[in-house]
């Protein structure tokens, strides 16, 4: 991935737009025609078609958002942690993680076939979720979240993008209680989606939106099951004393400090869900643009793990990080790690009138 497309802008646009999504099917629709049209798009495609599309919305808003210059990345102000001898073993070990992962993804992508691309999401849907989560895992190790608790991780991902610790290009984030949820840094989210690939910014973001709150949606209800399975947070009647069966907005609002917020990593993380799932199934026998959908997983993927290996590159220590890359294995070497270090990491990390020690 080229260098620009790296480092977008972090400042939300001042105009951001709030969804609700109890008005989703009031929206504008970007295809009045669609309704007549969905019988061209053979039915059992559709579920694989939208999720298909939402990866490619993520990906094309990726590339769409701009360019920023370094000064304006915030975290890496910071004050640089200190790291033990100890931390740097755990956080090369989690670094190495996601190398393999990413290196397996890109061995499957770059065989070109599609049949075999058709059959491989069985384990490509997961390589680009874990891929990203170890990466991610490294850098908030620096940061003193030294966790294999998939929640916490996700929990804490969530608070600095709201905290601006991101690019703008991946600062969206949903938020809100149950049946009523805000898209926030997407002001383009409010028009209703439909069945083709974006083209547009507009249609980026109203599907990248959709994506938004049907995920959240489900982590709410799987955040209901979990607490109401337990017998000392369940949620019961006032007037019984028994276990709720039926959800108001009063006991929705219950749950949602338990929710976090929803981003772009909760929505990788729909990849794993995915595909431990009978729908994966389903997705073989679709007929949808695989290649496609490989390519802007794996671009995602690229761009994300860019940015993670940038945090954790100034905390290790520019010259560590890039001995570290020097005595990776064979397979990794010369690599698209090798190419990130070179091409996006040592013009931001390496300039020497940058201080990363001040204050943002």
């Amino acid at each position: 991935m080229l260098f620009p497309a790296f480092l977008q802008l972090i400042k939300p646009p001042d105009c951001s737009v709030y969804m609700k999504e109890r008005d989703e099917e009031n929206v504008l629709s970007l295809y009045p025609e669609e309704a007549q049209n969905t019988d061209k798009l053979s039915q059992k495609s559709i579920p694989a078609q939208v999720f298909l599309n939402y990866f490619f919305a993520i990906n094309y808003h990726i590339q769409n958002s701009g360019t920023m210059a370094p000064g304006q990345l915030p975290i890496l102000h910071e004050q640089r942690p200190e790291l033990t001898d100890q931390d740097l073993e755990a956080i090369k070990k989690l670094l190495l993680n996601s190398w393999s992962t990413e290196y397996a993804l890109r061995a499957t992508a770059e065989l070109g076939d599609e049949e075999y691309m058709r059959n491989a999401l069985h384990w490509t849907f997961p390589q680009a979720y874990y891929a990203v989560y170890a990466g991610l895992q490294a850098f908030l190790y620096t940061r003193g979240l030294k966790t294999n608790n998939e929640g916490w991780v996700l929990r804490e991902a969530g608070r600095l993008v709201v905290k601006n610790a991101y690019p703008r290009a991946i600062g969206f984030y949903a938020s809100g209680h149950y049946d009523d949820f805000n898209v926030h840094r997407l002001p383009l989210a409010h028009y209703k989606p439909g069945l083709q690939i974006a083209g547009k910014e507009l249609e980026a973001q109203s599907q990248i939106g959709q994506f938004l709150r049907t995920t959240r949606r489900m982590k709410a209800k799987a955040v209901r099951q979990a607490v109401q399975a337990n017998l000392a947070t369940a949620i019961r009647s006032s007037k019984t004393g028994d276990v709720l069966q039926k959800f108001g907005p009063q006991h929705w609002q219950q749950l949602t400090w338990r929710m976090g917020y929803t981003t772009v990593f909760d929505l990788m993380a729909r990849l794993r869900i995915s595909s431990t799932h009978r729908e994966i199934a389903r997705f073989v026998q679709a007929e949808i643009d695989f290649k496609l959908f490989h390519e802007s997983l794996l671009q995602i993927v690229g761009y994300l793990n860019g940015i993670h290996e940038c945090f954790v590159a100034q905390a290790m220590g520019l010259q560590k990080y890039e001995e570290y890359v020097q005595e990776l294995p064979a397979y990794l070497q010369r690599s698209f790690v090798e190419a990130r270090l070179q091409q996006q990491i040592k013009p931001l990390l390496g300039k020497e009138d940058y201080d990363l020690g001040q204050a943002a």
